[in-house]
């Protein structure tokens, strides 16, 4: 047995016992899954029972009520008191709030606990969903879903008018008028006698992760429409919001410096004119532009080229031109090419590929394998030093950190930096397929609400989707107190991300995990933000933090307290031992304006962590 239900398979006590020891990993309240059991599959597998449990005097509506499953996208779709949503894993159950007189009627499930007997919307009810205005519950209706239903009431009721009836009578006793229009338009309507005109500023495009293709994405020239493929990988798209472009999606898109540069009018203009994205992810207008994409795989590791945080290789990407023209112009030319992979983020940056013999070249038609961070401007230029130094106290506190080196450019630029990205294949034989997922798409906000979450909120979010959430939430409370302990005023949503990974063949994911650490910079040091708070709250604060703010935190994440105290005793201990050795780069400290950054961070971190010292 895969998965366990709190007063239904197994008991409160014994199941909080075997949590403790680890044979269970709790889902959500009173749903568990053995530790050593596919928890994506079995939490689909099981997808109506999990709902039927969480919410018992739910019914199943909409698409859910058409498939008695969830959608091939992983949403579970029911109708209930309120409008609200729960996220396990892959699977996301959806609800809206029933109408005052629902029409339901029973249906079987079968899984492997058995068969279960649910209330479902009846034919005429879920017809009327599928009209529903602004609704998600509606978007999930295909057009091949109306008419199947259409089909399905007109055998029941003889005529297209006699269905017309009836669903008017169920739209006026819920007061779905509206609804009841467009269902009975729906119903009478004779195809064929006129070709509708085509609005020609709607396109659609295909998105392909690892060279698969997950969906359609179309534009009608009003709203955005999310059509999934059939089952084939794991869900890594959702359309949430009826219109909207996916959350997932819409990480991706660039923003800051880049979508400046870009000079893109909206998230359509952007889509169109690029093609490779992060996480392995590609959109373009057909599968031959898919198939001539170059395909990121890491064959040279940054590793090979690195001697005491120096890069030792070649650099061979854009320069500043010798007739006035500025770095920044010339890696904003790399972006005219489709081809360039785009960059969220609003820092400067550009992606790169490092070949075998040590070449750092641009990756317009390379595999896209590292990032170039350059220096920045109006006081900004020392943010590559200050973000290797930053990443060299996350690697001395014990978080996974992607390789990084400081690069001595060309043209008597300052220092840039390099870093290795972790969301792509390590080599020809590695076959698991891999995807990003920053805390805005899991959070389901938009890239301009990064700044508006809560570490809490934050750990509402990861603990039904991570593979291993105690894990991962002890990671989270200590990438919380390593923010603060280095004045990172900028860890927002955007720069915390889970890592997904399945393994070849699957159609789940494998591992679920709190990604690398990434952007981490203190902020304090640079022009203008010398008093910068922490950029999500913790314990309702973002600023003069003490170890009890930290305390209270493990207590509303669920946290044990042994675990807090050791995570302030040892991240503190840690950062107070890197901080009295950390030396830069023999090439970067002869500069007395690098010497003067380093000494500054390593003041602002020496405080902090002494004030932590248990």
């Amino acid at each position: 047995m895969a998965i366990h239900l709190v007063g239904e398979t197994i008991d409160a006590k014994r199941a909080h016992l075997l949590a403790q020891t680890g044979e269970l990993v709790q889902l959500v309240r009173g749903v568990y899954v053995n530790h050593d059991a596919n928890a994506e599959a079995a939490i689909l597998g099981h997808a109506v029972r999990i709902a039927h449990y969480l919410y018992p005097t739910a019914y199943l509506s909409s698409a859910s009520a058409v498939l008695l499953a969830p959608t091939p996208d992983g949403r579970l779709f029911i109708s209930g008191k309120r409008n609200q949503r729960t996220r396990l894993r892959s699977l996301e159950i959806v609800q809206n709030q029933a109408p005052p007189h629902p029409a339901t009627a029973s249906a079987v499930i079968g899984d492997d606990l058995g068969e279960l007997r649910v209330d479902v919307s009846s034919p005429r009810q879920r017809f009327l969903e599928a009209f529903r205005l602004r609704s998600e519950h509606a978007s999930a209706v295909t057009t091949e879903m109306r008419t199947q239903m259409m089909v399905r009431l007109v055998e029941e009721h003889g005529s297209p008018q006699a269905v017309a009836d009836a669903v008017w009578t169920l739209a006026r006793e819920n007061e779905w008028y509206r609804e009841g229009e467009a269902a009975e338009r729906f119903l009478l309507a004779q195809p064929g006698l006129s070709r509708p005109q085509v609005n020609k500023a709607a396109f659609s495009l295909l998105v392909a992760w690892h060279g698969d293709v997950l969906g359609r994405l179309r534009h009608d020239g009003f709203e955005w429409r999310w059509e999934p493929q059939r089952r084939s990988a794991p869900v890594l798209v959702r359309e949430t919001t009826p219109g909207k472009l996916p959350a997932f999606i819409e990480s991706l898109l660039p923003e800051g410096w880049l979508a400046k540069v870009l000079h893109e009018r909206d998230e359509r203009d952007a889509l169109r004119r690029g093609r490779r994205y992060m996480s392995n992810i590609a959109i373009v207008e057909s599968l031959e532009e898919l198939a001539a994409l170059p395909v990121d795989i890491l064959i040279t590791p940054l590793a090979a080229f690195t001697d005491a945080g120096r890069f030792t290789g070649r650099y061979a990407g854009p320069a500043r031109g010798d007739i006035e023209e500025t770095l920044e112009q010339n890696l904003a030319r790399m972006f005219t090419h489709a081809e360039t992979p785009r960059l969220s983020g609003v820092q400067i940056k550009a992606p790169m590929s490092l070949g075998a013999d040590g070449t750092l070249v641009a990756a317009i038609d390379q595999p896209f394998t590292h990032i170039l961070k350059p220096t920045g401007t109006a006081g900004f230029e020392a943010l590559p030093i200050v973000e290797w130094l930053c990443l060299e106290f996350g690697r001395a506190v014990g978080f996974d950190v992607p390789a990084a080196a400081l690069i001595e450019m060309p043209n008597g630029m300052p220092p840039a930096l390099v870093v290795e990205r972790f969301d792509i294949r390590r080599g020809a034989d590695d076959q698991r397929r891999l995807a990003l997922e920053d805390f805005c798409s899991i959070l389901d906000l938009p890239a301009t609400a990064k700044y508006d979450g809560t570490i809490e909120r934050m750990a509402k979010g990861l603990r039904p989707l991570s593979t291993e959430p105690e894990a991962d939430l002890d990671i989270l409370f200590r990438r919380a107190l390593f923010a603060w302990l280095i004045a990172d005023g900028d860890m927002h949503l955007k720069n915390l991300a889970m890592l997904k990974a399945v393994a070849a063949g699957a159609k789940e994911f494998t591992s679920v995990r709190f990604a690398p650490l990434y952007d981490a910079v203190t902020t304090r040091v640079f022009p203008g933000v010398g008093g910068d708070h922490m950029a999500l709250k913790l314990n309702g604060k973002d600023d003069r933090l003490s170890p009890q703010d930290f305390l209270a935190l493990a207590r509303s994440i669920g946290l044990p307290a042994g675990k807090a105290e050791a995570a302030l005793t040892e991240v503190a201990a840690r950062l107070l031992e890197c901080a009295a050795s950390l030396l830069l780069p023999d090439f970067v400290g002869r500069s007395d304006s690098a010497k003067s950054m380093r000494n500054k961070v390593i003041t602002i971190v020496t405080e902090r962590a002494t004030a932590f010292r248990r």
